[in-house]
């Protein structure tokens, strides 16, 4: 047994497409000839699927990952958008703990990022998109 690793991007109308993993990697590397000119300035949904795998066939699934992959003009990822998703992911940290706060002082700026980085960054799939995403897994 082992783990497995499966893409899908999901556009307007719902409708999947499973993208290889080392696709997803070369987008995000932001190669130049690695694009999809039919996304072109859009914002697409994903999910990433950890997979328990025994050979090839997939047993259940140990982690669900959804966000968006925006698009620029041309298809490819928008470096810009995606580096701000980034930045707010790093912004979750919890502050270290500081003298300089007055006692009683909570710094909440991490609670408040979460809440941006949830609504920018994270989508919630509906019932539709998670049993199709079921169904292309497990058949």
């Amino acid at each position: 047994m082992g783990t497995g690793l499966r893409v899908f991007l999901i556009d307007e109308n719902n409708n999947l497409q499973r993208l290889p993993a080392t696709r997803l990697n070369r987008l995000l590397r932001f190669e130049p000839h690695e694009r999809f000119p039919h996304y072109a300035g859009k914002q697409i949904r994903c999910a990433m699927v950890l997979l328990e795998v025994d050979g090839r066939r997939p047993l259940g699934i140990r982690h669900i990952d959804y966000f968006f992959i925006p698009f620029d003009s041309k298809g490819r990822v928008n470096k810009k958008e995606w580096e701000k998703g980034i930045r707010l992911a790093m912004e979750l940290m919890p502050p270290f703990p500081n003298e300089h706060h007055p006692k009683g002082v909570i710094d909440a700026q991490h609670r408040f990022a979460k809440r941006r980085h949830d609504h920018q960054v994270k989508w919630k799939p509906s019932r539709k998109v998670e049993d199709a995403i079921m169904d292309e897994i497990f058949g």
